[in-house]
C-alpha cells in the first residue's frame, strides 16, 4: 500500500491545469499537504478548512472556513480571478445523487513531462491492535473532552452496551491514557464507517471528523450550543452529557 506523493501531484496539476483553475481539494492530511504548496505554483489565492460557501459577488468568492478547533467562523472574501484552492473539510456537503456529472474527459498526459520528487514513500506503520476493532463496528459510542474525567467513562459504555456498539473516543481522551490509541477516532487515529456515530462532548474539529466516512447517523450530546459537531450531526442534543447519557442508556434498556 502506497500513499500519494503531494510533491509529485503537485507538479503534475500545475502542468495541466489553467491559469484560473477553481481547485477543490479535501481538507484531510494530504489534502493540508498538497494545497498550500499548489496555490503558490499556481500563484493563486488558497483557503483551507471551508465548510460553507456564501456566493459570488463578481469576481469575489465569499466562504466561510473554522478556526479554533471549530469554536469561531470566520467569513473570507476571495479574488478568484487568477484561480483559487480551496480546502473543503470532509462531511460538510452532502451529494447530490438527483444530477449526472457534466462535461468531458480531456487527456493532457503528454503535457506533464518528467515526474520527480526529494521525497518518497517508505511505509505504512500500523497502529497496534487493541482489545477492539472499532474499524468493523456498526456502532460507535465516542467520548470527548465533554466527558471531563477518566471514571465517567463508565457512563458511555453502558451506553454503548444499551445500543449493541462500543465505545471509541477523540484524541484529547488518548492524550489523557483514558482509552487506548486503537479506540481514537480521527486523522491521527482510525479511520471508521459506522452506521450511527453518537458524539458525546466531542466539538468536532476536522481532525476528528476527518475519520469518518461514509455516511452515518450522526448523534451529537453536548452543553455547547455552537459546536461545530452540530454542523454535521443529524439528530442534536444541547444538554450535559452527564445528565443526560445515563437517562438515555435507562430508557433504551426499558424498551428492551
Amino acid at each position: 500500500m502506497a500513499y500519494p506523493n503531494a510533491e509529485v501531484i503537485r507538479k503534475l496539476l500545475v502542468a495541466v491545469l489553467p491559469p484560473d483553475a477553481v481547485v477543490l481539494v479535501p481538507h484531510d492530511t494530504f489534502g493540508m499537504d498538497l494545497s498550500p504548496g499548489l496555490s503558490i505554483k499556481l500563484d493563486s489565492v488558497f483557503v483551507s478548512d471551508t465548510v460553507d460557501f456564501e456566493g459570488f459577488e463578481g469576481q469575489n468568492l465569499k466562504v466561510i472556513r473554522q478556526e479554533y478547533s471549530g469554536q469561531v467562523s470566520t467569513h473570507v472574501t476571495a479574488d478568484i480571478s487568477a484561480g483559487v484552492v480551496i480546502n473543503i473539510r470532509p462531511g460538510v456537503f452532502q451529494p447530490d445523487e438527483s444530477k449526472s456529472a457534466a462535461g468531458r474527459i480531456v487527456d493532457k498526459s503528454s503535457e506533464i513531462g518528467e515526474l520527480t520528487a526529494a521525497r518518497r514513500f517508505l511505509e505504512i506503520v500500523e497502529a497496534e491492535a487493541g482489545d477492539v476493532d472499532i474499524t468493523k463496528e456498526d456502532i460507535l459510542v465516542s467520548v470527548g473532552r465533554g466527558i471531563e474525567d477518566q471514571d465517567n467513562i463508565e457512563i458511555a459504555e453502558e451506553l454503548a452496551e444499551a445500543v449493541g456498539g462500543v465505545v471509541s473516543c477523540s484524541r484529547p481522551i488518548v492524550d489523557a491514557k483514558w482509552l487506548e490509541k486503537a479506540r481514537q477516532v480521527g486523522t491521527s487515529g482510525q479511520t471508521v464507517k459506522p452506521k450511527v456515530y453518537m458524539a458525546l462532548g466531542i466539538s468536532g474539529s476536522f481532525q476528528h471528523l476527518g475519520g469518518l466516512k461514509g455516511n452515518p447517523f450522526i448523534v451529537a450530546v453536548n452543553k455547547n450550543p455552537k459546536a461545530p459537531i452540530f454542523q454535521v450531526a443529524d439528530v442534536g442534543v444541547v444538554e450535559d452529557l452527564l445528565e443526560f447519557v445515563p437517562i438515555l442508556a435507562e430508557k433504551i434498556q426499558e424498551g428492551k
